[in-house]
């Protein structure tokens, strides 16, 4: 490696016609023939988006897995490997981050003994990962190579990968391989990052007189609406209140007799009003003599034969 580390990948890239809405990312991949710790990685990642590397055997792929800071561990899965996957190994790999690459157009464009490799190699990739981590691309040198998402993802799946794996492995890993990779280069220790939204456009100066109409009307509005709900609500609480006040409060024993004794009288009064009313309504029942002395009516014959 040189003492600056530059990419290869011209930008911008010599074609015409691409999509604005086209995102296009550069990645490097690096064969780890040694397993020392002193390979530059750091300046090596920010000249490219994205760092893959290959270990070759065993302690490279331990030392991928463990300690070197990459985003992709992609395999040759088209040699017979002189070692085993283990559970222990991979799980570190895919909590760190880091994703495991099934590449199948060896498996479609190869001769017979690299497709063999790559069936056995990738069952067992896959059985030792438990189906998780992965991500499923061609890295195909020609057109003929390239397979659309679903038959990859049926390929994986001859290969004992779960379907819905398959289609985590086609959509949702690769978006988090560049998620991490843009957030490990940009952000603040992979947790903040800071972008700029743009400058909010200024408003023309009929929107202004609009908008200051509007609020006018709408405030005058809602204070009437308000002072009006104020005054019911203050009412109903008020009244609320009373009743609840003379419920709740008790009579005391004065006040209970003082009411007793009231009772009383208006039902006394009440009967002497109606006696009065009755006597004056039947008629005189007494006479009165010439003298003017009142005397009674069935007496005064008795009286005058005797």
């Amino acid at each position: 490696m040189t003492s600056r580390q530059t990419c290869a990948i011209p930008d911008p890239l010599p074609f015409k016609d691409v999509p604005t809405k086209l995102e296009i990312r550069r990645r490097v991949t690096l064969t780890l023939t040694e397993s020392y710790q002193n390979a530059r990685l750091a300046e090596l990642a920010r000249a490219y988006d994205i760092l893959a590397v290959r270990p070759i055997d065993e302690r490279t792929l331990q030392l991928a897995c463990s300690s070197l800071d990459c985003d992709i561990i992609s395999l040759d899965l088209t040699q017979r490997l002189p070692f085993y996957f283990r559970f222990k190994m991979l799980s570190e790999a895919v909590k760190s981050g880091k994703r495991f690459e099934l590449c199948y157009s060896q498996g479609v464009l190869g001769d017979s003994a690299a497709r063999r490799n790559l069936i056995s190699n990738a069952t067992q990739l896959i059985r030792a990962s438990r189906g998780r981590g992965l991500i499923i691309s061609s890295v195909a040198k020609a057109v003929v190579g390239c397979r659309g998402p679903w038959d990859a993802i049926n390929l994986a799946t001859i290969w004992g990968l779960a379907q819905d794996r398959g289609f985590e492995a086609m959509s949702k890993e690769p978006r988090s391989v560049v998620v991490t990779a843009q957030l490990k280069r940009t952000s603040y220790r992979g947790v903040i990052d800071v972008f700029y939204g743009g400058e909010k456009p200024a408003l023309s100066e009929k929107d202004l007189r609009v908008a200051d109409v509007g609020e006018g009307k709408g405030k005058t509005k809602q204070q009437v609406t308000t002072g009006q709900k104020r005054k019911a609500a203050s009412e109903a609480v008020a009244g609320a209140d009373a009743r609840d006040e003379a419920a709740a409060k008790p009579i005391s024993n004065r006040e209970a007799k003082r009411r007793k004794h009231q009772a009383r009288l208006n039902g006394s009064d009440a009967k002497e009003g109606a006696t009065n009313s009755g006597l004056g309504g039947g008629g005189d029942t007494a006479q009165t003599s010439a003298e003017g002395e009142p005397k009674e009516a069935g007496l005064q014959p008795a009286m005058e034969a005797g």
